[in-house]
Parts: C-alpha cells; structure tokens; sequence
C-alpha cells in the first residue's frame, strides 16, 4: 500500500496571488512558518522553514517551481510518534514528496491542491503522513483566512 494523501481547498483570490502567498518568504511567514521563513521558493533553492509546534528550522529542497501553476518540493520525512500534540516525531533516513498545483476556478477563485508521498509502508510511516496530512489542511485553512480577510490563524496556536 502507499502511503499518499492529498487535500485541497478554494481561496477567493486570484491564481498569481495566492501562489505567491506560498512562494514569497515573507509572506509565508504570516500565516504559517511561524517560526519563520527563509528563502523564496525557486527551482533548485535549499529554504528553511520554522514552526512553533514543531521547532527547529527544517531544510526544504525546491525540486519543481512552474510559476502560478506547480510547486514540488522534499524534505526530511518523520515518521509518528507517540501522538503527543506538538510532538516532532523521529527523524529518518529518507525523505518526502510534495506537490502543489494552483488551479484557477470558473468563479476567480484558486482551487490549491497539495500531494505529499513517499513514507515508508510502516506503522511510523504511516503515522507521520497523518501529522502531515493534518500540518498540510491546516495550512490551506491559515492561508484561505489570511489572504482573504488577513487574520492570522495560527498566532497563539502553539505557542
């Protein structure tokens, strides 16, 4: 079995500018790298991403950048732990794939969808693309509210 997920959602801002809500480092930072951001997202970059719930910086590599349209990146796959909220889970040897496409809907609106593929058919595997998949709709949910109407979802969350 793989182990795959994929979650979506509609924000109500045009294509170009929801892509660079996630591209630009700055921005971002406002509603989801709550620890902070470093590097724009561009072909071949190496960036830094930083959570409150989960701190220390984690390098991510950009592998595929088709402007408003496709994002592919990996990183460091971590496998589940004990479920604890806020817990990291363990490191690995291997690393994860994630895919965002940016689609433009009939109505003006951004339909964004994100795949992230590639865990170990194994237990851990298995609860770290759970973390992820709940990381990932969160983060549709945090940029959807901050682009549309600039509230800041995650700011006290974890921290």
């Amino acid at each position: 079995m793989e182990i795959k997920f994929r979650v979506a959602g509609r924000i109500a801002k045009p294509v170009a500018e929801v892509f660079e809500a996630v591209a630009d480092p700055k921005k971002l930072s406002n509603y989801f790298t709550t620890g902070g951001a470093q590097g724009r997202i561009e072909e071949g970059a190496t960036l830094t991403w930083d959570f409150h719930d989960f701190p220390g910086a984690f390098p991510v590599e950009v592998i595929e950048v088709v402007p408003n349209e496709k994002i592919v990146l990996e990183w460091g796959a971590h496998e589940g732990d004990s479920g604890e909220i806020g817990a990291k889970g363990v490191e690995t040897d291997y690393r994860t794939t994630v895919t965002m496409l940016f689609k433009p809907t009939d109505d003006g609106r951004t339909l964004v969808e994100i795949v992230e593929e590639g865990w170990r058919e194994t237990p851990g595997g298995l609860r770290g693309s759970y973390m992820n998949c709940e990381g990932w709709t969160g983060m549709l949910c945090a940029l959807k509210m901050w682009i549309e109407h600039g509230i800041n979802l995650r700011e006290g969350f974890y921290k």
